[in-house]
């Protein structure tokens, strides 16, 4: 570290700025422009000083993500304000009001923002579907087909406490649990290339939302009948006997815990000595297939999350003011167990136990095909 000096004076602390800047080229040469101040950047200042900033226009957005936005074909939306509103919330993303004084400030363009919640409920009266359609077009042609696609599902909160036919209080992935929410499953092709998305009531459990989503979208647009991949959140008897009976094919990621005491007996014995990068394959009873994989790097970051959780929890139940629910809302388990008495299983696979909460979170991960 390196000091210039310091002052009270204004005129000196500019004179310390500068300084300081050419020692930090010095220190850290780059290459670099210098513009020496002339007589044309006094008449810019000048200018610049002198007119409302209504005057000056941001159209990089315009330049670059106009012509994508055409290029999928979103311009044969005849509404103006969509296309502002899009390009706006890629570029500066927030809330409507704040987008219409961005709207105006940097681009001449001036909105109430009432007329934009108006714009709103006509746009999925009229537009909705049309846009729904380009995006699908756009994936089909970028895709050529559609065989394979990956289905998730988040929350979406609102910042109110009554609840309505749509808006409900249910499991939060966002942490706020006192808030009305929707759920929102979104449909990708490969690459992320969007497919489509449906809506929810807040407290709907996931796993009921993959079948109908998937059918709904390939009756809309004909596809055939796809390879559905999705997280362990959407793995359920229900979801797997029903992708069975309609012949999808699926890779739904799985959870050991769940799997019965016999079968995590024979993945453990299986993947003793799996190496970074390796994968075995087992076969269940009903024919369904499990493959198991190991990661250093996951192991890596699952060995540290759990060691900083349980330094947390060491710590609170130091203090003598650890309760139920700073546990359960930090991720741990709502029940805990003396760790003293666990048994440490002798496996060889470098797995983890969590002490605090019983259960036996193991690397490797696996995922369940059919």
């Amino acid at each position: 570290m390196e000091t210039v000096g310091s002052s009270a004076d204004k005129a000196e602390i500019e004179k310390l700025m500068h300084k300081a800047e050419s020692r930090i080229r010095e220190l850290n040469p780059q290459t670099g422009f210098d513009f020496p101040w002339s007589e044309k950047n006094q008449i810019i200042e000048e200018y610049l000083k002198s007119n409302a900033a209504i005057e000056v226009h941001s159209i990089g957005p315009e330049l670059v993500l106009g012509r994508i936005f055409d290029s999928i074909g979103f311009g044969k939306i005849p509404e103006e304000l969509f296309r502002h509103i899009v390009l706006a919330r890629l570029t500066y993303p927030v809330s409507k009001l704040k987008t219409a004084d961005y709207l105006f400030a940097h681009h001449g363009f001036f909105v109430d923002v009432e007329r934009i919640y108006r714009f709103l409920d006509r746009f999925h009266k009229h537009h909705k579907a049309d846009v729904e359609r380009i995006a699908y077009e756009y994936t089909k042609k970028t895709l050529k087909n559609i065989t394979v696609v990956f289905y998730d599902m988040t929350t979406l909160y609102f910042e109110a406490e009554d609840e309505d036919d749509l808006r409900k209080i249910g499991f939060s992935k966002d942490g706020k649990f006192q808030c009305p929410q929707i759920m929102l499953g979104l449909l990708v092709g490969e690459d992320g290339y969007p497919i489509g998305y449906d809506i929810f009531e807040g407290n709907k459990f996931e796993g009921h939302t993959l079948i109908p989503v998937i059918e709904r979208m390939q009756k809309k647009y004909g596809f055939p009948k796809p390879v559905v991949v999705a997280d362990s959140g959407l793995l359920s008897g229900e979801n797997l006997n029903s992708l069975k009976e309609k012949k999808y094919e699926f890779i739904l990621g799985a959870r050991i815990k769940n799997e019965s005491k016999k079968m995590q007996k024979e993945i453990l014995e299986k993947t003793r000595k799996l190496k970074n990068g390796e994968h075995a394959i087992l076969t269940k009873s009903d024919g369904t297939k499990l493959i198991v994989s190991f990661s250093d790097n996951r192991a890596k970051k699952d060995g540290y999350n759990r060691e900083k959780g349980l330094k947390k929890l060491r710590e609170r139940i130091s203090s003598g003011k650890l309760t139920k629910g700073q546990i359960s809302n930090r991720g741990y388990s709502q029940s805990i167990i003396n760790w003293h008495n666990i048994p440490i299983l002798e496996t060889g696979l470098p797995h983890y136990i969590s002490l605090f909460c019983g259960w036996i979170l193991t690397e490797p991960t696996f995922s369940q095909s059919g």
